[in-house]
Protein backbone atom coordinates (compact mmCIF):
# COMPACT_ATOMS: atom_id res chain seq x y z
CA UNK A 1 0.00 0.00 0.00
CA UNK A 2 1.41 3.20 -1.15
CA UNK A 3 1.77 6.47 1.15
CA UNK A 4 1.57 9.62 -0.91
CA UNK A 5 1.56 13.49 0.52
CA UNK A 6 0.37 16.13 -1.51
CA UNK A 7 1.10 20.16 -0.42
CA UNK A 8 0.17 23.01 -2.11
CA UNK A 9 2.65 25.60 -2.13
CA UNK A 10 3.24 29.81 -3.21
CA UNK A 11 0.69 31.96 -3.68
CA UNK A 12 -3.07 30.35 -3.59
CA UNK A 13 -5.69 29.89 -6.49
CA UNK A 14 -9.03 28.90 -7.41
CA UNK A 15 -8.60 25.08 -8.47
CA UNK A 16 -6.21 24.15 -5.71
CA UNK A 17 -9.23 22.17 -3.81
CA UNK A 18 -9.95 20.76 -6.96
CA UNK A 19 -7.07 18.68 -7.01
CA UNK A 20 -6.62 17.80 -3.62
CA UNK A 21 -10.02 16.14 -3.90
CA UNK A 22 -9.34 14.15 -6.88
CA UNK A 23 -5.72 12.80 -5.86
CA UNK A 24 -7.71 12.20 -2.71
CA UNK A 25 -10.46 10.11 -4.38
CA UNK A 26 -7.73 8.54 -7.13
CA UNK A 27 -5.89 7.66 -4.36
CA UNK A 28 -8.16 6.19 -2.08
CA UNK A 29 -9.85 3.96 -5.12
CA UNK A 30 -5.97 2.64 -5.52
CA UNK A 31 -6.17 1.77 -1.90
CA UNK A 32 -3.43 4.47 -1.02
CA UNK A 33 -2.83 6.66 2.16
CA UNK A 34 -3.01 10.14 1.63
CA UNK A 35 -1.63 12.87 3.47
CA UNK A 36 -2.23 16.39 2.83
CA UNK A 37 0.80 18.01 4.60
CA UNK A 38 -0.12 22.01 6.33
CA UNK A 39 1.05 25.20 4.93
CA UNK A 40 3.50 23.83 2.30
CA UNK A 41 7.02 23.25 3.71
CA UNK A 42 5.74 25.03 7.32
CA UNK A 43 3.96 22.07 7.67
CA UNK A 44 7.32 19.90 7.41
CA UNK A 45 8.76 22.32 9.73
CA UNK A 46 7.26 21.28 12.97
CA UNK A 47 7.98 17.96 14.94
CA UNK A 48 6.01 16.41 14.16
CA UNK A 49 5.06 17.03 10.53
CA UNK A 50 1.87 18.82 10.28
CA UNK A 51 -0.28 16.66 8.49
CA UNK A 52 -3.88 15.90 7.87
CA UNK A 53 -4.90 12.10 6.79
CA UNK A 54 -7.13 12.70 4.17
CA UNK A 55 -10.30 10.80 2.71
CA UNK A 56 -13.37 11.45 0.78
CA UNK A 57 -15.09 13.15 3.85
CA UNK A 58 -12.22 15.31 4.67
CA UNK A 59 -12.89 17.60 1.80
CA UNK A 60 -16.39 17.09 0.39
CA UNK A 61 -17.17 17.26 -3.83
CA UNK A 62 -19.11 19.97 -3.26
CA UNK A 63 -16.60 22.00 -1.47
CA UNK A 64 -13.72 21.62 -4.06
CA UNK A 65 -14.98 24.26 -6.58
CA UNK A 66 -14.31 26.82 -3.49
CA UNK A 67 -10.90 29.08 -3.84
CA UNK A 68 -8.31 28.74 -1.62
CA UNK A 69 -6.40 25.99 -0.45
CA UNK A 70 -7.93 23.49 2.21
CA UNK A 71 -4.04 22.82 3.09
CA UNK A 72 -3.44 26.37 3.32
CA UNK A 73 -0.35 27.77 1.97
CA UNK A 74 2.05 28.48 4.61
CA UNK A 75 2.40 31.41 7.12
CA UNK A 76 3.93 34.87 5.87
CA UNK A 77 7.10 35.23 8.38
CA UNK A 78 7.50 31.17 9.08
CA UNK A 79 10.78 29.63 7.82
CA UNK A 80 10.71 28.58 4.42
CA UNK A 81 13.12 28.62 1.24
CA UNK A 82 13.28 32.56 1.79
CA UNK A 83 13.57 32.95 4.84
CA UNK A 84 15.36 30.46 5.68
CA UNK A 85 18.46 32.39 3.41
CA UNK A 86 17.50 35.57 4.71
CA UNK A 87 18.21 33.81 8.50
CA UNK A 88 20.96 32.41 7.40
CA UNK A 89 19.78 28.66 8.24
CA UNK A 90 19.61 27.47 4.86
CA UNK A 91 21.28 24.48 5.61
CA UNK A 92 18.94 23.43 8.75
CA UNK A 93 15.98 24.31 6.74
CA UNK A 94 16.75 21.72 4.36
CA UNK A 95 18.09 18.80 6.90
CA UNK A 96 14.97 19.80 8.89
CA UNK A 97 12.61 19.10 5.46
CA UNK A 98 14.64 15.69 4.41
CA UNK A 99 14.08 14.56 8.16
CA UNK A 100 10.20 15.12 8.32
CA UNK A 101 9.84 13.95 4.80
CA UNK A 102 11.84 10.69 6.01
CA UNK A 103 9.16 10.70 9.16
CA UNK A 104 6.28 10.66 7.02
CA UNK A 105 7.74 7.17 5.46
CA UNK A 106 5.81 8.79 1.97
CA UNK A 107 6.72 6.62 -1.19
CA UNK A 108 5.67 9.91 -3.24
CA UNK A 109 5.17 13.75 -2.86
CA UNK A 110 2.58 15.77 -5.20
CA UNK A 111 3.68 19.29 -5.26
CA UNK A 112 1.20 21.76 -6.40
CA UNK A 113 2.83 25.00 -6.89
CA UNK A 114 3.93 28.11 -9.77
CA UNK A 115 7.12 28.01 -11.54
CA UNK A 116 9.48 29.49 -8.08
CA UNK A 117 8.33 26.08 -6.59
CA UNK A 118 8.46 24.19 -8.94
CA UNK A 119 12.19 25.72 -9.57
CA UNK A 120 12.82 25.44 -6.06
CA UNK A 121 12.02 21.82 -5.90
CA UNK A 122 14.28 20.98 -9.07
CA UNK A 123 17.01 23.13 -7.45
CA UNK A 124 16.94 20.94 -4.24
CA UNK A 125 16.06 17.86 -5.52
CA UNK A 126 18.36 16.17 -3.30
CA UNK A 127 16.09 16.56 -0.20
CA UNK A 128 13.27 14.27 -2.17
CA UNK A 129 15.86 11.87 -2.97
CA UNK A 130 14.11 8.95 -0.95
CA UNK A 131 10.25 9.26 -2.83
CA UNK A 132 9.14 10.15 -6.10
CA UNK A 133 8.51 13.98 -6.76
CA UNK A 134 5.39 14.71 -9.42
CA UNK A 135 4.73 18.57 -9.31
CA UNK A 136 1.63 19.81 -11.25
CA UNK A 137 1.67 23.37 -11.67
CA UNK A 138 -0.78 25.87 -10.63
CA UNK A 139 -0.60 29.91 -10.92
CA UNK A 140 -3.21 32.90 -12.21
CA UNK A 141 -0.26 34.53 -13.70
CA UNK A 142 0.12 31.86 -16.53
CA UNK A 143 4.17 31.93 -16.45
CA UNK A 144 5.24 28.25 -16.22
CA UNK A 145 6.95 26.61 -20.11
CA UNK A 146 5.81 23.94 -21.56
CA UNK A 147 2.34 24.00 -20.29
CA UNK A 148 -0.64 25.21 -22.49
CA UNK A 149 -2.58 26.08 -18.92
CA UNK A 150 -2.23 26.05 -15.50
CA UNK A 151 -4.42 25.34 -12.65
CA UNK A 152 -5.92 28.64 -11.73
CA UNK A 153 -5.34 30.48 -15.13
CA UNK A 154 -8.67 30.45 -16.38
CA UNK A 155 -10.66 31.53 -12.84
CA UNK A 156 -8.68 34.65 -12.53
CA UNK A 157 -8.60 35.37 -15.96
CA UNK A 158 -12.65 34.88 -15.47
CA UNK A 159 -12.69 36.64 -12.09
CA UNK A 160 -10.62 40.03 -13.51
CA UNK A 161 -13.58 40.09 -16.93
CA UNK A 162 -16.31 39.92 -14.18
CA UNK A 163 -14.57 42.71 -12.49
CA UNK A 164 -14.36 44.82 -15.55
CA UNK A 165 -17.62 44.05 -16.71
CA UNK A 166 -19.31 45.84 -13.26
CA UNK A 167 -16.81 48.89 -13.73
CA UNK A 168 -17.73 49.02 -17.24
CA UNK A 169 -21.64 50.11 -16.10
CA UNK A 170 -20.02 52.57 -13.82
CA UNK A 171 -17.70 54.33 -16.07
CA UNK A 172 -20.65 54.87 -18.80
CA UNK A 173 -22.91 56.54 -16.60
CA UNK A 174 -19.91 59.22 -15.17
CA UNK A 175 -18.23 59.17 -18.69
CA UNK A 176 -15.07 58.02 -17.27
CA UNK A 177 -12.24 55.98 -18.38
CA UNK A 178 -11.05 52.93 -15.54
CA UNK A 179 -7.45 52.17 -15.47
CA UNK A 180 -7.47 48.44 -14.08
CA UNK A 181 -4.27 47.01 -12.81
CA UNK A 182 -4.09 43.36 -13.08
CA UNK A 183 -1.74 40.82 -10.95
CA UNK A 184 0.64 38.66 -13.37
CA UNK A 185 3.99 39.89 -12.22
CA UNK A 186 6.61 40.19 -14.81
CA UNK A 187 3.82 37.94 -17.32
CA UNK A 188 1.44 39.71 -19.58
CA UNK A 189 -0.98 36.22 -20.13
CA UNK A 190 -3.56 37.38 -17.39
CA UNK A 191 -4.16 40.91 -18.48
CA UNK A 192 -3.76 40.09 -22.14
CA UNK A 193 -6.76 37.35 -22.14
CA UNK A 194 -9.02 39.46 -19.42
CA UNK A 195 -8.26 42.44 -21.80
CA UNK A 196 -9.67 40.91 -24.69
CA UNK A 197 -12.70 39.35 -23.01
CA UNK A 198 -13.82 42.46 -21.33
CA UNK A 199 -13.29 44.42 -24.79
CA UNK A 200 -10.81 46.72 -23.39
CA UNK A 201 -9.67 50.20 -25.21
CA UNK A 202 -6.04 49.20 -24.06
CA UNK A 203 -4.10 46.46 -22.74
CA UNK A 204 -0.39 47.30 -21.19
CA UNK A 205 1.94 44.23 -20.80
CA UNK A 206 5.54 44.35 -19.88
CA UNK A 207 6.06 41.90 -22.78
CA UNK A 208 5.33 44.32 -24.96
CA UNK A 209 6.92 48.28 -25.03
CA UNK A 210 4.70 50.90 -25.25
CA UNK A 211 4.28 54.79 -26.03
CA UNK A 212 2.05 56.89 -23.31
CA UNK A 213 1.46 59.87 -25.69
CA UNK A 214 -0.02 57.00 -28.51
CA UNK A 215 -1.87 55.45 -25.54
CA UNK A 216 -3.21 59.11 -24.94
CA UNK A 217 -4.28 59.36 -28.62
CA UNK A 218 -5.61 56.41 -28.90
CA UNK A 219 -8.37 56.87 -26.04
CA UNK A 220 -9.14 60.34 -27.03
CA UNK A 221 -9.90 58.95 -30.43
CA UNK A 222 -12.41 56.18 -29.02
CA UNK A 223 -16.00 56.74 -30.63
CA UNK A 224 -16.94 56.23 -26.67
CA UNK A 225 -15.99 58.35 -23.73
CA UNK A 226 -15.91 55.63 -21.09
CA UNK A 227 -14.06 52.04 -21.07
CA UNK A 228 -11.82 50.18 -19.69
CA UNK A 229 -7.87 50.54 -19.68
CA UNK A 230 -6.10 47.26 -17.70
CA UNK A 231 -2.40 47.35 -17.09
CA UNK A 232 -0.55 44.32 -16.14
CA UNK A 233 1.09 45.15 -12.55
CA UNK A 234 4.88 44.23 -14.46
CA UNK A 235 4.58 47.38 -16.75
CA UNK A 236 6.71 50.09 -16.04
CA UNK A 237 7.10 54.17 -17.50
CA UNK A 238 10.61 55.61 -17.59
CA UNK A 239 11.06 58.70 -15.26
CA UNK A 240 7.81 57.46 -13.49
CA UNK A 241 7.59 55.47 -9.92
CA UNK A 242 4.46 54.26 -8.22
CA UNK A 243 1.66 51.26 -9.32
CA UNK A 244 1.59 50.88 -12.72
CA UNK A 245 -1.91 52.23 -12.86
CA UNK A 246 -1.67 55.14 -10.77
CA UNK A 247 1.38 56.43 -13.40
CA UNK A 248 -0.78 55.56 -16.39
CA UNK A 249 -3.61 57.46 -14.60
CA UNK A 250 -1.54 60.29 -13.81
CA UNK A 251 -1.20 60.42 -17.73
CA UNK A 252 -4.47 60.23 -18.71
CA UNK A 253 -5.23 63.34 -16.16
CA UNK A 254 -2.78 65.37 -17.53
CA UNK A 255 -4.05 64.89 -20.87
CA UNK A 256 -7.25 65.92 -19.83
CA UNK A 257 -9.12 62.50 -19.95
CA UNK A 258 -11.38 61.86 -16.92
CA UNK A 259 -10.56 58.90 -15.36
CA UNK A 260 -10.13 56.54 -12.16
CA UNK A 261 -7.64 53.89 -11.00
CA UNK A 262 -9.10 50.42 -10.02
CA UNK A 263 -7.43 47.37 -8.07
CA UNK A 264 -9.34 43.82 -8.09
CA UNK A 265 -6.00 42.43 -5.88
CA UNK A 266 -6.73 39.53 -4.68
CA UNK A 267 -10.22 39.41 -5.74
CA UNK A 268 -8.52 37.69 -8.80
CA UNK A 269 -7.30 34.52 -7.25
CA UNK A 270 -10.55 33.83 -5.48
CA UNK A 271 -14.01 32.87 -7.22
CA UNK A 272 -15.54 29.47 -7.22
CA UNK A 273 -13.15 27.53 -9.46
CA UNK A 274 -14.71 27.45 -13.25
CA UNK A 275 -15.44 23.93 -15.34
CA UNK A 276 -12.56 24.48 -17.27
CA UNK A 277 -10.12 24.42 -14.59
CA UNK A 278 -11.59 22.14 -12.58
CA UNK A 279 -11.37 19.54 -15.89
CA UNK A 280 -8.02 20.62 -15.91
CA UNK A 281 -7.49 19.88 -11.86
CA UNK A 282 -8.88 16.59 -12.44
CA UNK A 283 -6.43 15.79 -15.73
CA UNK A 284 -3.52 16.87 -14.00
CA UNK A 285 -4.68 14.52 -10.83
CA UNK A 286 -5.24 11.61 -12.75
CA UNK A 287 -1.41 12.05 -14.35
CA UNK A 288 0.36 12.67 -11.24
CA UNK A 289 -1.68 9.42 -9.88
CA UNK A 290 -0.19 7.31 -13.24
CA UNK A 291 3.08 8.57 -13.06
CA UNK A 292 3.57 7.62 -9.14
CA UNK A 293 2.18 3.98 -10.63
CA UNK A 294 4.91 4.14 -13.04
CA UNK A 295 7.44 4.76 -11.09
CA UNK A 296 8.40 8.46 -12.44
CA UNK A 297 10.24 11.31 -10.36
CA UNK A 298 11.16 14.64 -10.93
CA UNK A 299 8.47 15.08 -13.37
CA UNK A 300 5.72 17.68 -13.52
CA UNK A 301 2.20 17.34 -15.54
CA UNK A 302 1.34 19.73 -18.21
CA UNK A 303 -1.24 19.73 -20.95
CA UNK A 304 0.35 20.43 -24.48
CA UNK A 305 -2.06 20.13 -27.76
CA UNK A 306 -4.99 19.21 -25.84
CA UNK A 307 -2.95 16.11 -24.00
CA UNK A 308 -2.16 15.79 -20.44
CA UNK A 309 1.49 14.15 -19.77
CA UNK A 310 4.71 14.78 -17.57
CA UNK A 311 7.75 16.51 -18.55
CA UNK A 312 11.11 16.15 -16.65
CA UNK A 313 11.70 19.16 -14.19
CA UNK A 314 15.13 19.10 -16.51
CA UNK A 315 12.97 20.19 -19.51
CA UNK A 316 10.77 22.35 -17.54
CA UNK A 317 13.98 24.51 -16.56
CA UNK A 318 15.67 24.58 -19.82
CA UNK A 319 12.30 25.25 -21.55
CA UNK A 320 11.95 28.34 -20.01
CA UNK A 321 13.45 31.92 -19.85
CA UNK A 322 15.88 31.77 -16.42
CA UNK A 323 16.06 34.43 -14.61
CA UNK A 324 16.91 35.45 -10.69
CA UNK A 325 13.97 35.05 -8.18
CA UNK A 326 13.70 38.63 -7.17
CA UNK A 327 13.27 37.30 -3.41
CA UNK A 328 16.04 34.36 -3.12
CA UNK A 329 19.17 35.75 -4.95
CA UNK A 330 20.63 32.47 -5.15
CA UNK A 331 17.37 31.07 -6.96
CA UNK A 332 17.36 30.48 -10.63
CA UNK A 333 13.60 30.31 -12.27
CA UNK A 334 12.17 29.25 -15.43
CA UNK A 335 9.83 31.36 -17.04
CA UNK A 336 7.23 31.26 -19.53
CA UNK A 337 5.67 35.42 -20.95
CA UNK A 338 3.32 36.20 -23.41
CA UNK A 339 4.89 35.52 -27.09
CA UNK A 340 5.34 37.55 -29.70
CA UNK A 341 3.42 35.26 -31.97
CA UNK A 342 0.19 35.36 -29.39
CA UNK A 343 -2.70 34.99 -31.68
CA UNK A 344 -4.73 37.22 -29.36
CA UNK A 345 -2.26 40.10 -29.96
CA UNK A 346 -3.06 39.67 -33.36
CA UNK A 347 -6.79 39.89 -32.17
CA UNK A 348 -6.51 42.38 -30.00
CA UNK A 349 -4.81 44.52 -32.63
CA UNK A 350 -7.64 43.93 -35.44
CA UNK A 351 -10.31 44.74 -32.75
CA UNK A 352 -8.89 48.49 -32.20
CA UNK A 353 -6.86 48.06 -28.76
CA UNK A 354 -3.99 49.64 -28.29
CA UNK A 355 -1.31 46.78 -27.63
CA UNK A 356 1.96 48.91 -27.31
CA UNK A 357 3.98 49.48 -30.69
CA UNK A 358 4.04 46.20 -31.73
CA UNK A 359 3.35 46.84 -35.30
Amino acid sequence: MKRIGIMTTGGDCSGLNTVIQRITRGATLRKWIVYGILDGTDGLCVTPPAVVKLNDLMLPIENARLAGSFLHNGHANALNFETAIERGKTAAFNKQLYKSLSELKLDALILVGGNGSISLAWANREIYRDLQLICIPKTIDMDIPLTDKTIGFDTAVQQLTSYCDQLMLTARSHHRWFVVQSMGRDCGNLALNAGVAVGASAILIPEIKFDVNALVEHIKNQPTDYGIIIVSEGISLRGHSGKPADMISRKLTAAGIMNRTAFPEHTQRAGDTTATDRILATRFADCALGAIENGETNVMTVLSDGDVHTVSLTEFVNAGEIVHDPKIPDLMTSNAYVSPDNPLLDVAYDMGIYIGEQK
